[in-house]
């Protein structure tokens, strides 16, 4: 009709870019509701630079809707991107479609320079990694006993824990000796765990109180 313009409908890009979380969360939802390969590319670019959370767990969903076969060669990909957040992102996501022909990939990124892919890594390894693989996982994720803050020392606890007693409790028992305080302090709260799975909480709220109680003393001193 003349003296009309004609208005093109939004799509899924323009409404990623929208500085509304609520907008892209809706975009992404619909997305995964009527999954296409032809948003593959979008929602993993997303995954790199999405600063919500909740749309950050959306797009994961979204992109496990999607066919494995080109979802998942896709995110290996992004564990050489530069961006801590799509090295993350991938891992996680890649833990959620659970396929352990990844595993290499995924290991490679154990001692990931950021500490939150990192931690990231060791959740999806343990996810991933073939049984007979469990001990070299174990082993490896053991060297970083002692390092790190409360957060990484509690996720790095949770993940050899995750392996199981029979394989984690020997390495962690050869630990518990070790001349470094710190790494027989983490051993002793990783074999806490390994017996009691509901003892996380309880140690990352000790662990915070000294953190806390060092803080003072190092205040006190200074």
């Amino acid at each position: 009709m003349r003296g009309v313009r004609w208005r093109a409908m939004p799509t899924l890009a323009s409404y990623l870019t929208d500085p509304r979380p609520a907008v892209r969360l809706r975009a992404v939802m619909a997305a995964g509701t009527t999954p296409s390969v032809d948003d593959l590319e979008l929602l993993v670019e997303q995954c790199a630079v999405e600063p919500d959370l909740q749309v950050r767990e959306v797009l994961t969903w979204a992109l496990v809707r999607l066919p494995a076969e080109v979802v998942v060669p896709r995110l290996v990909g992004e564990l050489e991107r530069p961006e801590p957040q799509a090295r993350s992102q991938a891992l996680h996501t890649l833990s959620k479609i659970r396929d352990g022909s990844v595993y290499p990939q995924v290991a490679g990124r154990l001692s990931d320079v950021d500490p939150g892919v990192a931690r990231t890594a060791w959740r999806a390894a343990v996810l991933l990694a073939p049984e007979s693989a469990h001990p070299e996982l174990a082993r490896t994720l053991a060297v970083q006993l002692g390092q790190g803050d409360p957060e990484t020392r509690l996720a790095l606890s949770r993940a050899i824990a995750g392996l199981g007693a029979e394989v984690a409790g020997p390495v962690l028992a050869a630990a518990a000796e070790h001349r470094n305080d710190a790494v027989r302090e983490h051993a002793a709260e990783t074999l806490r765990l390994l017996d009691d799975p509901d003892a996380g909480s309880a140690l990352a709220v000790a662990r915070a109180r000294r953190e806390v109680a060092l803080g003072r003393t190092r205040a006190a001193k200074g």
